[in-house]
């Protein structure tokens, strides 16, 4: 019976070193098959997975979930119970899910899959720091792309998030029909150009304002008695009846003086620079509250609002390395949070500030390691551990800091992969006999939004400004009156044939169009692989248009600079064009938004002189340039100047917009030079 034991015993044995061979055998094929991945094998669905389960699972106690990481932009304090109110008047089942901006790269996917989950029909909508980004209807009718259009072409694009959603909502109560109708008389209202007035001023806006009222409130009275005292001197009548009618200015004066200062107020009304209500101190502490309670139990710690960028195994490898550092001789804990840094956080978008923050919660030392799942950046901060700073923070490999462009085509940005570089970093950091920390700034306190009273500020200086104002008016009146009159009939043009496409269009305008126009061509788009025209075409698009953007979409909604926008919306035309099939060679030169070219034309490009150029036009600006050679200059397309002043023409904007007359090939190569990119 010992002897067939013993058998039994080797035979189990044995088929059990059989089977290890045979797993490490497929281990090693699967190492060996992702090594020669030239990508992260991570896709869109699986990183988003974990982020809809979270979601959803948030949904299921509450309908309504507002993120913690835009207290500056978005307070949950106050965000939170507006969106619940508003969200009851919808007639069906809403859920509502608050987002940094680009939080997710398919926002309609993540609400698909949100339901999915959370197994419940109803109106479900996304929204960002600018308004509703997405809105899908599962199981009920709500005319959700309906509202959303009007939204977009209806609300001023400072109006905030909550004042966008509040819009939503009224459209979807209106039902179907009436939604219908309002979206449709939105795209003809503003379809052309026309914009909705701004609904909030600066602090600078508020100066002006002030300035003006002051230089009313002592010029218009000023200029009455001026004049009034001129017309008398040069009039004919008696010195008697002068007597009897002499007051009538002065009260005149007065009466003038009075109005303004009263209506000025009711005029100049606003009394706030932004919708942001103030955030408590609870909304600003919040998220690093979060961040800093689930370190203390797991050194590793994924924002569940985004995309998940580590699998089971990055995890457990990275706690494998973690905890072999703290053992090392000069080591200690590392903590690793993979949480977004945007402008509106708490932080004010300084890693090297969250950082500390999140330490000084946590109160212990170690380094800490800052990465954005959504731009894929790593930052590595020390706090009390005896490592050389300047070998652990300045030189760090720029491919564990930035990655390379196999990490930037990847979903998740290479961020497993280069934290396990990172930590093979640390691991060679010389160690020193004294601890050495980071001492972060406060961050960026929050802005006020209250502006200041009128009758302060630059109010002072325009009283004088006034005073000088109405004594140089009235010296030169009818000569600058004359002078007006002959520059407003030299710069008007003469009548030409309409365009749909604006002539001066508006920052905000430009905005709105280049963030229509790039995820019409961003939208489900996968790189073409081939070497033909319109493969080409579209890589070229692409990569532009990110350089001009620095490589991050979210910065269109905050720049400020109008010919950029204008070169995304021709490249993101363009590459949709050869996303069509239709490779389009040459915009219009005089115009860029009226579309492609339809023939080269020696045009005037001055009203003053002579000069004509030979330029790519589309047909409307061909015959006029036939038709009506002289009113071509003032068809030419031109831009709000960055820090104020008069507009520029397109053309003379400097940048890579300098390179649109000789074709989109010659744009993209020029964006290419400007961002040093060969």
């Amino acid at each position: 019976m010992r002897v067939a034991s013993g058998h039994r015993s080797r035979g189990a044995l044995t088929g059990l070193l059989v089977l290890c061979a045979l797993l490490l055998g497929t281990a090693a094929s699967a190492t060996a098959a992702d090594d020669s991945t030239p990508a992260s094998t991570k896709t869109a669905d699986d990183s988003a997975a974990g982020q809809a389960a979270y979601l959803a699972g948030r949904l299921r106690t509450d309908p309504v979930y507002v993120t913690d990481q835009l207290p500056r932009e978005v307070p949950v304090s106050t965000a939170a119970p507006f969106l619940r109110r508003q969200a009851q008047r919808t007639g069906v089942p809403t859920y509502v899910i608050l987002l940094p901006t680009l939080g997710t790269r398919d926002g309609k996917a993540l609400l698909g899959a949100v339901h999915d989950r959370l197994g419940r029909d109803g109106l479900y909508v996304l929204l960002d720091d600018m308004g509703v980004q997405q809105a899908a209807p599962f199981g009920v009718r709500a005319p959700a792309d309906d509202a959303w259009t009007v939204t977009v072409y209806e609300v001023p694009y400072d109006a905030g998030p909550l004042y966008n959603f509040q819009t939503f909502v009224d459209v979807i109560a209106e039902g179907p029909a009436k939604a219908a109708a309002r979206a449709e008389a939105a795209r003809e209202k503003y379809g052309d150009g026309a914009e909705p007035a701004e609904m909030y001023l600066g602090p600078v806006d508020r100066d002006n304002q002030s300035f003006l009222t002051g230089i009313l409130l002592t010029g218009v009275p000023l200029l009455i008695l001026l004049s009034a005292r001129y017309v008398r001197r040069r009039g004919e009548g008696a010195k008697g009846a002068r007597r009897r009618t002499g007051w009538i200015a002065p009260a005149a004066a007065l009466l003038a003086a009075a109005a303004i200062a009263v209506t000025a107020p009711l005029v100049f009304d606003q009394t706030k620079s932004g919708p942001e209500p103030p955030p408590t101190e609870g909304d600003l502490t919040a998220r690093v509250t979060r961040v800093a309670t689930a370190l203390a139990h797991d050194p590793v710690y994924e924002d569940p609002e985004s995309p998940r960028v580590l699998d089971a195994a990055q995890r457990r490898h990275l706690h494998e390395r973690i905890a072999s550092f703290a053992r090392s001789t000069g080591g200690g804990p590392v903590y690793i949070a993979l949480v977004p840094q945007t402008p509106d956080d708490e932080s004010g978008g300084d890693e090297e500030v969250f950082a500390a923050a999140v330490q000084a919660r946590l109160h212990r030392d170690g380094v800490y390691v800052v990465a954005d799942p959504s731009s894929g950046s790593i930052d590595v901060f020390n706090h009390g551990l005896r490592l050389d700073g300047s070998h652990l923070t300045y030189d760090l490999p720029e491919s564990i800091a930035y990655g390379d462009d196999k990490a930037d085509r990847a979903v998740d940005h290479l961020l497993g992969e280069r934290l396990d570089a990172l930590m093979t970093h640390l691991d060679r950091t010389p160690r020193t006999t004294d601890p050495d920390t980071f001492t972060a700034a406060d961050p960026e306190p929050v802005e006020g939004t209250a502006l200041r009273p009128l009758y302060s500020g630059d109010f002072w200086p325009g009283l004088a400004v006034g005073a000088l104002a109405a004594g140089l008016l009235f010296g030169v009146l009818a000569a600058l009156l004359g002078i007006v009159r002959a520059l407003l009939r030299r710069r008007r043009p003469a009548p030409a044939t309409p365009l749909k496409a604006p002539t001066a269009p508006s920052l905000s305008y430009l905005r709105r169009t280049a963030r229509t126009e790039l995820k019409a061509f961003l939208t489900d788009l996968t790189l073409p692989q081939d070497d033909g025209p319109a493969a080409s075409r579209i890589r070229d698009c692409y990569d532009a248009s990110l350089l001009l953007l620095d490589g991050d979409a979210t910065r269109l909604a905050r720049t400020r600079e109008p010919a950029t926008l204008l070169a995304v919306i021709v490249l993101a035309r363009a590459g949709r064009a050869a996303r069509a099939g239709e490779v389009v060679d040459r915009y219009c030169a005089v115009n860029p938004l009226h579309g492609p070219a339809a023939a080269r034309r020696q045009v005037r490009v001055h009203a003053h002189d002579g000069l004509r150029r030979r330029l790519p036009v589309c047909e409307q600006c061909r015959d006029t340039s036939v038709t009506n050679p002289a009113s071509v200059p003032g068809r030419f397309l031109t831009l709000p100047a960055p820090g104020g002043g008069p507009r520029v023409r397109h053309d003379d904007s400097g940048g890579p917009l300098t390179a649109l007359a000789d074709g989109v090939v010659r744009l993209t190569e020029k964006v290419r030079e400007s961002a040093h990119v060969a």
